[in-house]
């Protein structure tokens, strides 16, 4: 286990990868302030982990959407531990239906999970690490973000592409200062909210995914598929397939 001081906020770290990438900061030493919805799993994981690691762990109560929440809850963590080392916005939703389908309530909601809520973390984010003069921002796209997609992923696809370009843009506003920006690019990994979906290109299991999350975080890139192999290559395969074929994705 290497020894770390540093402290990373994770957003819907009740779950799936949030849960999962919080026992491999854990593992490695950092202390954890981690927020979700459902604060019963989060006192779950503390008992876990403190216990496990030795780590300070701080858990809150936070629904993204609440955006004046999220500010309050990511300034609660910095007065707790006094620093934020890294924040990653990773709270989000799969949801999604055709469009046209009669299901905008569904679509909207994920429109504004996965890009709204995510620019107010980012906002209350960079807003600490200005004042720090330091910090790192993870944000957690898609590989489903390369395209435009057909189907349910069609409005997922759409606000994990914007969620990557607000990164760059945040990324591009502070390249030269101290604070990092990532965005990370998740292939299929199987967790506990997608358990029930068939069984998916390239996918692998949650803890793998996870430990090539945080390698990856801990490398600190702009950008970064994930795993790195085959998605990389995808990336760049799914940039140049002639629409016709994009279209037969499920």
């Amino acid at each position: 286990m290497t020894q770390s001081r540093k402290t990373v906020l994770i957003t819907g770290a009740s779950s799936g990868l949030g849960a999962g990438m919080a026992r491999q900061f854990a593992a490695r030493g950092y202390h954890l302030a981690l927020c979700a919805r459902r604060t019963e799993r989060l006192l779950e994981l503390k008992a876990e982990l403190s216990g496990a690691y030795g780590v300070q762990v701080e858990v809150l109560a936070l629904d993204v959407n609440d955006h004046e929440q999220v500010f309050a809850v990511f300034e609660d963590f910095a007065q707790r531990f006094g620093h934020l080392d890294r924040i990653i916005v990773n709270a989000g939703i799969g949801e999604g239906r055709r469009i046209g389908s009669g299901h905008f309530a569904t679509n909207k909601r994920t429109a504004e999970t996965n890009f709204v809520a995510a620019l107010a973390q980012c906002e209350a984010a960079v807003t600490i690490f200005r004042r720090q003069n330091s910090g790192h921002l993870v944000v957690i796209s898609s590989m489903s973000a390369m395209r435009g997609l057909p189907k349910h992923l069609t409005t997922y696809a759409a606000s994990k592409a914007a969620v990557a370009h607000l990164a760059e843009g945040i990324r591009a506003e502070l390249l030269h200062t101290p604070i990092r920006v990532s965005t990370l690019y998740p292939g299929y990994i199987r967790t506990e909210l997608n358990a029930g979906a068939k069984k998916l290109p390239f996918e692998i299991p949650e803890e793998l995914g996870c430990q090539y999350l945080v390698k990856a975080i801990e490398r600190q890139p702009a950008k970064a598929c994930v795993p790195g192999w085959p998605w990389a290559l995808m990336g760049v395969v799914m940039k140049v397939l002639p629409l016709r074929l994009v279209a037969r994705f499920n």
